[in-house]
């Protein structure tokens, strides 16, 4: 699992992919989420502005990262 720190208390869903590294565009974000290929704690998530807070657990295909406040990446 990678922690992945925001600045800010909650972060959207797409943001939050991109920041990480998981996509490389909102664009392919959006289609991920849409297709429900995106978990967040363990929950498939379809909305792509699910406000994520530290502690969440997001999956996408096989790779898991959580969302940390604090230091910057």
């Amino acid at each position: 699992m990678k922690k992945v720190y925001i600045k800010t208390s909650t972060i959207n869903l797409d943001q939050f992919l991109k920041w990480s590294g998981a996509v490389s565009t909102g664009g392919e974000a959006k289609v991920l989420i849409s297709e429900g290929r995106v978990r967040v704690n363990r929950q498939v998530e379809t909305h792509r502005s699910k406000k994520l807070s530290p502690g969440d657990v997001v999956e996408l295909e096989g790779s898991i990262f959580e969302v940390a406040r604090g230091r910057e990446n």
